[in-house]
Order: C-alpha cells, then structure tokens, then sequence
C-alpha cells in the first residue's frame, strides 16, 4: 500500500514540475514556433507571394506589417491547454520508462536514458497530435490576427470536416511520433548522461545553473537538428495543401522524398533556425524549471 500511495505521489509531483515547466517555455519561446512553421510551410512556388519570407527577420517584419504583432501567439492556446497533461505524459512516462529499460544494471545508463526518452516522446506524441494539428492550421493562417478564427471554431471545423482519425485531429500522427521520439531520445538521453559527469561547481548555485541551462541547451540544440526533416514533414501533413481538394503531402517519408525532389535537401532543414532558438533555450528553461519546481515539491511533501 505504501508503494502505490508513494508512486501517486510523485506522478503528483512530477505532473505539476511538467506543467509548471512546459506553460513557462511555450508563453516565452511561441512566437519562434509560429516563424519555424511559417518557413517550412512555403515552397518555391511561393517566392512572389507578398507572404513570401527570405529568413526569420524577415518574416517577424512582415507578419508584425499584415497581421499584427499578436499574431506571433496564433496557435497558443492549443499548446497552453495541452501543456500540462503533456509534460506530464512526458515525465511521467519517462520516469516510468526508466525503470524498465535498466537491463538489470543497479543504475540508469545512458542507453537508459535514450530509450526512455524516445519512448517518452512516442508517448508524448499520441496525446499531442490534435493539439499540432489545430495549432498549424493556426498558425498557417497569414489573415491579420483578429480575422483568424478561434481555436474552437478551427478544431471544430476540423472534426466536422475530417473527423479524428488519420485525415482528421490524428492527421501526421507517425511524423509527430517520430519527431518526438528522436528529439527526446537526445534531449534526456545527453542531458541526463553528462548532467553527473562534466566537473562543475555546485556549491556557487549561479554556476550549478549556468551549468544545467548549458547543458540542457546543448542537448534542445542537437536533438532540434536530428529531427527537423521529421518535423518538416509533420508541417507539411498537417498543415494546409498547396492546392484545396488535392493531398499531396501523405505519409512521414513519403512527403520527406517530395520535398527533397522538388525543393532539395535543404528544404528538410526549413525553420530548423528558430526551432533551433525555441528548443535550445526552450529545452534549457523546460529542464531547469522542472528540476527546480520538483525540488520545492519534494521537499513541500515529503514529510506527508
């Protein structure tokens, strides 16, 4: 019985370190996700369009210009409603995950870790994708801020249009799964493997963070650039078709050949500079407000 009331109370914990940390990196770091989907949403065919944007500068100028500077929060309330039950989805079961993937070692490994991880981010991935799938068609939308519909009404649309299996809120689920999956086996399986291993100081509390901040920047950095081709497909699958009634983006790989025939290997890597602003620094405060909130929680229970 003890075992049980001692597993619910840190899936507890673990639920508001995940949510605390999650609604504090999406408010800070959204704005970098709506231009990352913006770049891997256009094509070449695009390029005389007034919508058509050369670089990040360019498309927070004229987004600000035609649409209006809130518009860099279009798709926020998705992400802010499934933060909690996601980071939580996510902790959790990497917690959980920890534990089987041990292979009879007395401690975590870093194959640990990256197993974890990458089972964590699959798992992450299957409560998420209705959340994506609104937040894109949001996001997609270049009519100025106050003539974009609601996210209830966009949501509903989609259902009543599409429904909620694979054509509709689960549409792109296998390119979420993947590009979740690949960027959390990184993201915890380097974090978590160096965080106890690189020589730092921890008894100055600046540098112990300057430290975890770094690391946890490296590690949202790299698990960014690893996945973007995944996360490139998933915009395309998701995210409105170049002409209406015609699915031309299908399925994950499918759609990663087209783009690579048609636009060249350096369309599988649109939008990975602002993902690579929002993740690493994203990923940086994601982990240290979870740690740090864990910490206080811990503590605030633990004699209960």
């Amino acid at each position: 019985m003890g075992d049980v009331k001692q597993f619910f109370k840190d899936a507890a914990i673990q639920i508001g370190s995940g949510g605390s940390a999650g609604f504090v990196e999406v408010c800070i770091m959204h704005p970098l996700d709506v231009v990352k989907t913006r770049l891997q949403l256009q094509a070449r065919v695009q390029i005389n369009s007034p919508h058509h944007y050369s670089g990040i500068i360019d498309c927070f100028t004229k987004m600000q210009r035609h649409e209006g500077v809130f518009a860099f929060w279009k798709g926020i309330l998705p992400p802010i409603l499934a933060e909690t039950p996601k980071r939580a989805v996510k902790f959790v079961s990497f917690e959980q995950y920890k534990r089987f993937f041990m292979f009879g070692s007395p401690s975590a490994t870093p194959m640990t870790y990256s197993l974890s991880g990458i089972f964590a981010g699959i798992t992450e991935s299957l409560f998420v994708n209705p959340f994506e799938v609104v937040k894109i068609t949001i996001q997609s939308d270049k009519r100025h801020v106050k003539d974009v519909p609601s996210t209830w009404v966009v949501a509903t649309r989609i259902i009543k249009n599409d429904g909620f299996g694979i054509s509709g809120l689960y549409r792109g689920i296998t390119a979420t799964c993947l590009r979740n999956g690949v960027f959390n086996g990184i993201y915890f399986g380097l974090y978590h493997s160096l965080k106890g291993k690189l020589p730092h100081s921890t008894q100055n509390p600046t540098y112990d963070l300057l430290y975890k901040l770094s690391l946890g920047f490296i590690s949202g950095v790299l698990g960014s650039c690893f996945n973007i081709p995944f996360d490139v497909a998933k915009s395309r699958i998701q995210g409105p078709q170049p002409v209406d009634g015609v699915i031309k983006y299908k399925t994950t790989f499918g759609t990663i050949k087209l783009v690579y025939l048609e636009e060249g290997w350096r369309a599988l890597f649109k939008g990975l500079l602002p993902k690579v602003m929002r993740l690493g620094p994203g990923g940086a405060i994601m982990l240290v407000v979870y740690e740090h909130v864990h910490s206080l929680l811990t503590a605030r229970f633990s004699d209960q």
